[in-house]
């Protein structure tokens, strides 16, 4: 049993901290391919990660201890959160008692935060402006993540992400006009969340620095680890959004369930990068100050998805 319970957990853990970047390399490369562009190989990732930890670690003149520690509590962060949401496996897991779907968001805020305040104490006046801007925007953000998951938990009557996937694998359940108002929410919150909105200019660019301004300041083997907690972090929002909110089906249980369970979200993964990728490339770029717009209607649907729970459960 105990043995069962420690494969099942390496699976959803070790998954999401070594497959996380295969995905955001194949998204890249799917990017360039409709673009027409050759575009990087699917292990660029693993290949940044892997040349920036060899690379020397540059402390800016006036950065404190978070700056300097900061890197390994936020992937220490994500690296928790695999263990309590259902991102690969659809049974609790170690420490799965422990986080509900709002303890998972407030980890998920502690580390926009920790981010938020390192960079800040890196004194760079691009990363101030960087700063401000992410700020500008995450209070909707947050405020999105937190009213879609008390929607969701109103709905299932629980705020176990667990129970929550089984109780939408009912067709009757799914269909739920609250379930699907928090599902578009979710994604539009995704892809804020993982920078894959369309902004007019992206990077370091004057019009695209958001999300990136913050590890600006950041070199060698601290930046790596905030690049790999980036795709974690991508990789769990989007497995929620697959197994709790989009696909909750498919997944198998036990120790040789929870090994395939890796290649049925590997299927799963493709279906959300291919609608990505038609997503970020056909939709007009816009510019930054839309961004606020973007998120107001995330808010906007997931508030609208409380209020009809509401409804229908009075």
């Amino acid at each position: 049993m105990i043995l069962a319970t420690v494969v099942e957990t390496l699976a959803q853990v070790l998954g999401t901290i070594l497959l996380s970047p295969l995905y955001a390399g194949i998204m890249e490369r799917l990017k360039a391919t409709v673009e027409g562009r050759r575009g990087p190989s699917i292990f660029q990732p693993y290949y940044d990660i892997t040349k920036l930890f060899k690379k020397e670690f540059l402390l800016p003149g006036n950065a404190g201890v978070l700056f300097i520690y900061g890197p390994y509590l936020v992937f220490s962060i994500y690296v928790i959160i695999s263990f309590v949401i259902p991102v690969v496996y659809p049974r609790p897991v170690f420490l799965t008692p422990t986080v509900d779907f709002l303890g998972g968001a407030l980890l998920f805020s502690l580390a926009a935060f920790i981010k938020v305040y390192e960079a800040m104490e890196s004194s760079s006046n691009l990363v101030t402006l960087g700063v401000s801007r992410v700020l500008s925007f995450s209070y909707l953000g947050e405020a999105t993540l937190f009213s879609v998951f008390i929607a969701v938990a109103l709905i299932t009557g629980t705020n176990n992400p667990y129970v929550t996937m089984e109780f939408v694998q009912s067709l009757g359940n799914y269909l739920l006009l609250p379930h699907i108002s928090a599902t578009v929410a979710f994604f539009m919150l995704w892809l804020f969340e993982t920078g894959r909105l369309p902004l007019e200019s992206s990077g370091l660019a004057e019009m695209g620095i958001i999300d990136d301004s913050l590890i600006y300041e950041y070199s060698g083997s601290r930046l790596s680890l905030l690049k790999w907690g980036s795709y974690m972090k991508s990789y769990l929002l989007g497995s929620v959004f697959l197994n709790v909110f989009m696909l909750p089906w498919g997944l198998l249980t036990g120790p040789l369930g929870a090994v395939l369970d890796l290649g049925i979200m590997f299927a799963k993964w493709i279906f959300l990068i291919v609608l990505t990728v038609v997503i970020e490339t056909s939709l007009a770029k816009f510019r930054l100050f839309k961004v606020q717009d973007f998120l107001t209607v995330a808010l906007v649907l997931s508030i609208i998805s409380l209020i009809l729970t509401v409804i229908d459960n009075g």
